[in-house]
């Protein structure tokens, strides 16, 4: 009788110890993927790069080009699968964020920063830079999204090189800077759309673009139905192209100097990036609160600062065309 009791006692003394292995290497796993998601979850800090002879044009905005792909192939977490950051959205749309404004970029580069006219021929390191950033960004294998943002990379770099030796080309011109600025506005036109009409009850909103023009065509219709669920990731998306467009407009101001002096509208761009600087707030939680709550519309917040740079882009490349 003492024996069996003996056992039983044991047994749960054995039960108990396993029990508490259990919990403590649960514990060890949810604080590790705790440390993954917050390590991951933090937003880049401003690019800085050495100083660079002002004399080779283009050197700023491909150098700035490059360390935003590095700081994306070194921490892409959108088409992450077996790790903890699949658990993230915030960052994942902050990043696609960055990466659209640097596929912008090197399609401008392709096409009219490194050609003297549209006729000559694609310099070959930007266009096979554009192309590997052209990649699925959430393909996970064959190809993955990191091996293309890397090869992005190798060849933005190539590029650099050959600015340096005179091989490739970078044409500083105000015609070139329009066509950068317009892309931008273009892209920016798309996010600010998506803020101000992040209420749920919106289902579709005529276009920023066709709003200007006074278009009310079906095809100028934007579908802006984000459920409550996304507000978030919306606005981590417009805050990712804001960052990634304040780097780019600290290079630009950079390689086309000349031209911004020239047109007196060096002030104007630094308004524009101090807009843009503005815009990398960071609230405990993203709220959608109406004008009567005690909440904050986070969406609509950021939305005036992101606006505000927008139209001083459009005064940006109406002066440059006023010459």
């Amino acid at each position: 009788m003492q024996d069996n009791i003996l056992e039983t006692v044991t047994d749960d003394n054995h039960n108990r110890k396993y029990v508490l292995l259990g919990a403590i290497a649960i514990a060890i796993l949810l604080l590790w993927i705790g440390f993954v998601m917050v390590v991951n979850s933090k937003k880049p800090e401003p690019i800085v790069l050495q100083k660079m002879a002002q004399t080779i044009k283009g050197i700023y905005f491909t150098k700035t080009n490059q360390a935003l792909i590095k700081q994306i192939r070194e921490n892409w977490t959108p088409n992450d699968i077996f790790w903890p950051t699949v658990l993230l959205d915030n960052m994942p749309n902050f990043q696609i964020g960055q990466l659209e404004v640097v596929r912008y970029n090197a399609r401008v580069l392709r096409d009219n920063l490194s050609r003297m006219r549209t006729t000559d021929k694609l310099d070959p390191h930007a266009e096979e830079a554009f192309t590997s950033l052209s990649n699925d960004p959430y393909k996970w294998w064959f190809p993955s999204a990191e091996s293309k943002w890397k090869l992005g990379y190798e060849k933005l770099d190539l590029f650099a090189q050959n600015l340096i030796t005179g091989k490739s080309n970078f044409y500083p011109r105000a015609d070139n800077l329009i066509q950068l600025l317009e892309q931008y506005v273009s892209l920016m036109g798309g996010v600010n759309t998506r803020l101000i009409n992040a209420p749920r009850d919106i289902r579709k909103t005529i276009s920023i673009e066709a709003q200007l023009k006074g278009g009310t065509s079906a095809g100028r219709v934007v579908d802006v139905d984000i459920p409550w669920r996304k507000i978030d990731d919306n606005f981590y998306y417009a805050q990712g192209v804001s960052y990634a467009l304040y780097e780019s407009f600290k290079a630009m101001r950079m390689d086309f100097m000349d031209v911004l002096v020239d047109k007196n509208s060096l002030n104007l761009t630094d308004k524009i990036m101090e807009d843009l600087r503005r815009c990398n707030f960071e609230p405990l939680i993203v709220t959608n609160g109406s004008p009567a709550s005690i909440l904050a519309n986070h969406s609509l917040n950021l939305s005036g600062v992101f606006n505000d740079a927008r139209q001083k882009i459009n005064s940006l490349t109406l002066a440059l065309k006023q010459g």
